[in-house]
C-alpha cells in the first residue's frame, strides 16, 4: 500500500504536471537531480536569461517539486528531497532519453560548470593552506583521526545524518556509505563552495550542504539520526549552545559525535587561528551533555606523541536515551 505522503490529490498532482510539463523545466529537473545549483549555473547551462530562469524555477519551486536555499547573495536549487513530489520529479527525469540531444547537451555543461567550481575550491585551497597544514602538524594525520571515527560509529546504517560545521565536506564523504541522506551546515560560503565542488568529485547525489548557524540549525527537532561536530566547538564563544542546538535535532535513540581537542596551552591557536577554547576536558563536556539528557556512549584519546606542542585529539560519542517513538519526551529511559 502507498503511504498518504507518497501520494498527490488531484488538483495539487494537475499543478505538479503542468509546471514540469515544459521543455526547460523538465530540463531543470534533469539537472538538479545531479547536482544542486545556482541561477547563475544554470543560465550558462541552458543559455537563457536570468529572468526566464527564475520564472521557471518559481514555477518548479511553487510545485514543491524543487527546493529553494538563500545562501547570501544567492540562492542554491536541488530536487525535492522526498515525498510525493520527489517521486513525481524522479519518475519524470527517469522517463527522459539520456541520448537526448538537448539533455545530452545539457549534461556536457554541467560538467563543464562542476570543473569551474572545483577549479575555485583549488584557488581557496591555495590562498589558506598555510594555516591549515600548521595546526595539523601538531597532532594526528586526518586519516587516523577518521579511521577512529568510523570504527567508533560501526557500520550500522542511519537514515538521516547532519554534520555541523562541515567546512569541506569532509564527514560526508567518510560517512557516505552509512547514510541514506546527509546535510553540511556551514556559515561560510567560500567553504560551502568547497565542500560542493568535493561531492560532486565524490558522486555523492545524497549528500548536500547549506549555509546556515549551528547556534540557531533551520532544522526541525528530532530529524536526525547522526549529528557530527568535527574541530569546531573550540571556534565558539558558547559551544554548550552549539550542543543544545545539536542535541535539539537529534533523534530519540540518535546519536551525537563531536571530535575536538582535549585540554591545552597552545596560545598561538588563539592569537593566529581564531581559536577560542584550548580544548575540552572530559569532565567539562560530560557536564554539558548530561544537562542535555544525553547519555556519554564511548570516549577516545588520540595522542600524537610526545611533546609539548603536540595536540591529543578527543572522540565521545554520546546517546539520546528516549524512546524511539513519535512524542517521546527526552530523558526516558530505553527498555
Amino acid at each position: 500500500m502507498t503511504s498518504a505522503s507518497q501520494t498527490l490529490d488531484s488538483e495539487t498532482l494537475v499543478t505538479a504536471l503542468k509546471a514540469a510539463g515544459e521543455p526547460t523545466r523538465l530540463r531543470i529537473l534533469a539537472l538538479l537531480s545531479e547536482s544542486e545549483l545556482t541561477v547563475k549555473d544554470m543560465t550558462s547551462i541552458l543559455g537563457q536569461s536570468q529572468p526566464r530562469i527564475s520564472r521557471h524555477l518559481k514555477l518548479l519551486a511553487d510545485a514543491n517539486l524543487i527546493m529553494r536555499y538563500p545562501e547570501g547573495a544567492w540562492v542554491y536549487y536541488r530536487i525535492a528531497e522526498g515525498g510525493a513530489e520527489r517521486r513525481l520529479a524522479d519518475d519524470l527525469v527517469g522517463l527522459c532519453d539520456p541520448g537526448d540531444p538537448a539533455v545530452a547537451r545539457d549534461r556536457d555543461w554541467l560538467a563543464n560548470v562542476k570543473r569551474e567550481h572545483a577549479a575555485e575550491a583549488l584557488r581557496y585551497f591555495a590562498q589558506n593552506a598555510a594555516a591549515w597544514d600548521q595546526i595539523r602538524s601538531l597532532h594526528l594525520p586526518d586519516a587516523a583521526v577518521e579511521t577512529a571515527m568510523v570504527a567508533l560509529l560501526g557500520d550500522r546504517p542511519v537514515d538521516r545524518f547532519l554534520d555541523l560545521g562541515t567546512g569541506t565536506g569532509r564527514l560526508l564523504e567518510v560517512f557516505s556509505g552509512i547514510y541514506r541522506t546527509g546535510i553540511g551546515i556551514d556559515a561560510s560560503t567560500a567553504m560551502l563552495s568547497v565542500a560542493r565542488a568535493n561531492l560532486d568529485k565524490a558522486g555523492l547525489s545524497h549528500a548536500q550542504v547549506r549555509l546556515g548557524e549551528i547556534m540557531k540549525l533551520p532544522m526541525p527537532r528530532d530529524s536526525f539520526d547522526l549529528v557530527a561536530i568535527h574541530q569546531v566547538l573550540h571556534y565558539l564563544d558558547d559551544p554548550a549552545e552549539a550542543l543544545a542546538e545539536a542535541a535539539r535535532v537529534l533523534r530519540p535513540g540518535g546519536r551525537l559525535l563531536i571530535v575536538d581537542f582535549a585540554p591545552h596551552s597552545l596560545e598561538f591557536l588563539r592569537e593566529k587561528h581564531a581559536h577560542r577554547r584550548l580544548g575540552f576536558s572530559h569532565e567539562t563536556m560530560l557536564g554539558w551533555t548530561r544537562q542535555l539528557g544525553l547519555e556519554m556512549d564511548k570516549v577516545l584519546d588520540l595522542g600524537a606523541g610526545a611533546g609539548a606542542d603536540k595536540l591529543t585529539v578527543t572522540l565521545w560519542l554520546l546517546r539520546d536515551p528516549r524512546f524511539n517513538i513519535a512524542g517521546a519526551d527526552r530523558g526516558l529511559e530505553t527498555a
